[in-house]
This record gives structure tokens, sequence and C-alpha cells, in this order.
């Protein structure tokens, strides 16, 4: 029957072309690649038909309001452990995918926003601050000055696609940190 799924039933008819009908279509060989993407698409944010960019970072944002409570040593080894599956992901779904940056992948964006927001950590998160990462983040990430884009040029396979990030993040921080030091925001969160 075409345009039937494989597996499954299909509730809600799916558009053509769509990010849902390109995962579908993607070869499910193992195990270990669903997992990849799974992580690779941060639990489904890269599916967004809206800029998925912009949805990992906000479930970058979440993920440090629960991991921002944690102390300094305990949230950089945590960060460090994302950073790594991280980049394993996104060269495993690249390579599934059949595009090394595909679209969906947007876990990268969920390590350089936890670093954006890392200035935040000891509960220093007020609303305005939490904002002030997260577009400063999405400015640089789209931005990509510098370093930020030959990272993302030179870098093979997922480390390229996670560093830009990573550095884009870097520089968010700074810019959190600025606000941290003339004391942006009333409450902390």
């Amino acid at each position: 029957m075409p345009g039937a799924p494989r597996r499954g039933i299909r509730l809600l008819r799916v558009p053509s072309g769509s990010a849902i009908e390109k995962l579908e279509k993607a070869p499910l060989s193992k195990a270990r690649g669903t997992f990849a993407r799974w992580v690779a698409m941060a639990g489904g944010a890269g599916l967004s038909p809206v800029a998925p960019g912009t949805a990992g970072s906000a479930v970058g944002v979440v993920v440090f309001l629960v991991l921002g409570r944690l102390s300094l040593p305990l949230f950089a080894l945590t960060w460090l452990a994302l950073l790594a599956l991280s980049i394993w992901a996104a060269d495993q779904a690249g390579r599934e995918f059949g595009v090394i940056d595909d679209g969906r992948i947007v876990i990268d964006e969920v390590v350089g926003q936890l670093l954006a927001l890392a200035p935040l950590l000891g509960g220093r998160s007020t609303p305005l601050l939490l904002v002030t990462g997260f577009v400063a983040f999405r400015v640089f990430d789209v931005w990509k000055p510098g370093l930020v884009g030959r990272a993302e040029r030179t870098l093979p396979g997922g480390l390229g696609v996670v560093m830009d990030d990573v550095l884009a993040g870097v520089l968010a921080g700074l810019v959190v940190a600025a606000g941290v030091l003339a004391g942006l925001g009333a409450e902390p969160v």
C-alpha cells in the first residue's frame, strides 16, 4: 500500500518531505543506530518542523535548569560526558542520515547551550539571564564568527558538528558572564 508506514499504525498523515517522513525512511539497522539518532535529535526536538536548532537550544535550557543545581565539578563531568556522547551520536546519525550535519541533529545545540549558561551555576539564574544566554547562543550559532565557522568547516564528522556549537557556547557564556557581573535580573529561578 503506497504511503503506508513500514511498522505500526500511522494515525496522522505525514506531509511528504517532512522530518518525520525522513526519519521513517532512515535505515533502522541496529539498536545502536536508533539510540544514536534519538540522542542526536535530543529526544525528538530535531523533528521540529520549524527551527529545529532553536528547539534543541530550548531543550538545552531545560536540561540546564535541572543540571544547574549541581556543583561545578559535577556539572563539568556531566557536561564532558554529554559532549563525548554528542560527538559520537552526531557522527553516527550523520552517517545514517547521509548528511554529516543533518538538520535533525540538535544535540550539539543542547551541549552548546549548557556551556553558554554555565556562568549561571550556583543559583545565579534569573529569567533575564536565561533569555540572554539563549539568545546569545542562537546568535553565535547562526552567525558562526571566526573560529566557530572554521570548526564546522574543518573538523571531521561529529566532531565538527558539535565543536562549532561548543565555541558558540563559549562566546555566549562570555556574554552571560558579563550579565552576571553587571547584575542583570533580580531574582534567581
